[in-house]
């Protein structure tokens, strides 16, 4: 494997290469091993149900819902386990309810960020050629683009590839929060060469999805991602993930967000309904079009 001239970004081919997800998983065991496991059910428990299944010409998963042994809910986490369909199950509490395809992943909002997964897909993630980070932008703070950004890399996930989300709002990030994730260390810490090992954390309840945190609050934001490590930093790390959606700082705070656009090689820009003015979006986008970053499009935020 080949290695880092630049030694700050060492660390994150490190961490990377040890958060690889064995090949070796739950997708091929039955639904009711899967269903054992998660609702510790005994032996005489699972007994009852397979009795009771062939008596009345059931399902596993039916009989276990007869008996009062499992829920619908239960059913529908066993079988996504099996169909590699990965969401939170509703005791995993310390996933914010605005990751709202992760928490309600069959709701009327996890569909509408399902579609737009689709669109990206054919626009910006549509082949080794022409592989780019999508940069997540918005004019304003309280726009959604965290929200956003968040709900859009577990859609990914959820395609069975590894989707990476790295939080570079240097000026005020919440990602960490929403994931529940504790760790003092991240992106500022690498691109200023203070990262330790591990900067980059696996989801535990999505296992095909990572999240490379923004870390200590910095007082150079700008100049630390116009460096020329930050740039190296993503190209690296789109050779090691399947999707990169990288969160940035509302563009009222400074020109952040168009700097990590080009050096992602494309943008999505979010305005929310009612709030966002024209003239800003219009400013936005412009110079993003001026950048070396292709702008994907503009998704109009109503939550």
């Amino acid at each position: 494997m080949a290695k880092f001239r630049d030694s700050r970004l060492a660390v994150v081919e490190q961490t990377t290469v040890e958060g690889t997800v064995p090949t070796s998983s739950v997708h091929d065991r039955a639904l009711g091993d899967i269903l054992q496991q998660t609702k510790n059910l005994t032996a005489e428990q699972v007994d009852q149900i397979l009795a009771f299944q062939r008596d009345k010409r059931l399902r596993f998963g039916e009989a276990a819902i007869a008996l009062g042994f499992a829920t619908d809910e239960d059913i529908l986490f066993a079988l996504s386990q099996q169909f590699h369909y990965h969401y939170a199950p509703a005791e995993q509490h310390q996933l914010s309810s605005e990751l709202v395809v992760a928490n309600r992943p069959f709701s009327r909002q996890a569909e509408r960020f399902r579609a737009i997964r689709s669109q990206l897909m054919m626009r910006v993630f549509g082949g080794e050629p022409s592989k780019m980070a999508l940069a997540v932008v918005s004019p304003d703070s309280g726009d959604g683009k965290t929200y956003f950004s968040a709900n859009l890399a577990i859609a990914l996930s959820q395609l069975g590839g590894r989707t990476l989300l790295v939080d570079a709002d240097l000026r005020g990030p919440r990602q960490q929060g929403l994931f529940g994730i504790e760790s003092m260390s991240g992106l500022s810490s690498v691109l200023s060469g203070r990262a330790e090992a591990n900067v980059i954390q696996q989801i535990p309840a999505l296992p095909s999805l990572y999240l490379l945190p923004a870390g200590v609050l910095p007082p150079n934001p700008l100049e630390l991602v116009e460096r020329p490590a930050f740039g190296l930093l993503v190209r690296e790390l789109k050779s090691k993930f399947d999707h990169v959606i990288v969160d940035t700082p509302a563009a009222v705070h400074g020109s952040d967000a168009s700097v990590i656009a080009s050096r992602c090689g494309a943008a999505l820009v979010v305005a929310r309904k009612g709030k966002s003015q024209l003239r800003s979006l219009q400013d936005l986008v412009g110079t993003l079009a001026d950048g070396a970053g292709h702008v994907a499009g503009v998704i109009m935020n109503e939550f």
